[in-house]
Parts: structure tokens; C-alpha cells; sequence
């Protein structure tokens, strides 16, 4: 069986959990912070958990786990 392609992206931009759920970056946060506020920038600190919804599908563009 061949191997199995992968989003590079993917790599770059997610985590697992050891309970198998993902983690992301908030998007939002590289440049134009003057325009927002300070809640919008301290609320979006660190990470959070993708929704349930989106995981299969991160979880298709990394077929052999995220590392």
C-alpha cells in the first residue's frame, strides 16, 4: 500500500492532545494589533481545542498522527 499524503500546513499549525483532540493557535494575532482592542488580544492568548466538528478533517490532512 503506497503512502498516504499529507497537508505540510497541518505539521506546522496543530497539536494532539494525549485524549486525541487538537490544538490550534488563535488565528488573529501576527500583525495589525494597534486596530484591536485589549480584550480581543488578551482573550486570544495561547491556544485553545478545535471544535469537534473540524477535527476528522484536520485529522485526514495528517494521516499518520501529528508529532
Amino acid at each position: 500500500m503506497p503512502k498516504l499524503k499529507t497537508k505540510s500546513g497541518v505539521k506546522k499549525r496543530f497539536k494532539i492532545t494525549a485524549n486525541g483532540k487538537i490544538k490550534h493557535g488563535v488565528a488573529g494575532k501576527r500583525h495589525r494589533l494597534i486596530s484591536h482592542n485589549s480584550k480581543y488580544i488578551r482573550q486570544n492568548r495561547g491556544t485553545s481545542v478545535l471544535s469537534d466538528a473540524d477535527s476528522p478533517t484536520v485529522k485526514l490532512w495528517a494521516p499518520y498522527g501529528l508529532r
